[in-house]
């Protein structure tokens, strides 16, 4: 066997296999691509509306100690949420540009979906301090008609925080699914047909 021929049979095992994306598939991976567009917009409003309704209640709150924490605590969870939604604006960008046209850039797609799903979960998770704070305000400013004991305090504290840490976890996982998980099933299905 000469060089010439080594040449034409390395040459003929490199060949790209990676499959194609035909119309057809990438009109059913739009259709989901496209509700999660929509409903990552609605909830970009939505956020917006319920931070304009919270700093207009803290412009309400009397003393102004309780506005001052209350603005802060605030101010703090509006941070928080600029720092997840940068990330999940990135994510609408590469949505909208994405140029679906190997089962390689599909997979891309998927791993970036997934990778957000964690985002979001952790988005949630973290208001676990913004919970505690609101909690030891609330246990702080609000009139008790009786004094409260400090094991009664302590109760009230732990069982918020965990009854709020479950709340924020079941919400945030049926939210989740509900309006972004089950069109990332219905393209993980199409990226499995693509890959059989």
């Amino acid at each position: 066997m000469n060089i010439d021929e080594l040449k034409d049979t390395w040459n003929e095992d490199i060949v790209d296999e990676t499959p194609e994306i035909s119309i057809e598939q990438k009109n059913k991976i739009n259709l989901p691509l496209e509700k999660v567009r929509k409903n990552m917009r609605a909830e970009f409003w939505w956020v917006i509306a319920i931070f304009v309704f919270a700093f207009m209640v803290c412009s309400l709150c009397k003393p102004f100690k309780l506005q001052l924490y209350i603005t802060v605590l605030v101010a703090s969870m509006l941070i928080v949420t600029i720092f997840f939604f940068s990330k999940f604006f990135k994510l609408y960008n590469d949505i909208s540009n994405t140029e679906l046209k190997t089962y390689e850039s599909l997979k891309d797609l998927v791993n970036q979906l997934n990778l957000n799903k964690q985002y979001y979960l952790s988005y949630y998770i973290s208001f676990a301090p913004f919970i505690v704070c609101e909690m030891l305000i609330v246990l702080e400013f609000i009139p008790w008609p009786k004094p409260l004991g400090e094991v009664k305090i302590a109760l009230i504290l732990i069982g918020s925080v965990i009854g709020g840490l479950f709340l924020l976890f079941v919400c945030g996982r049926f939210w989740f699914y509900r309006y972004y998980g089950r069109y990332i099933k219905h393209i993980e299905t199409l990226l499995e047909e693509l890959k059989g």
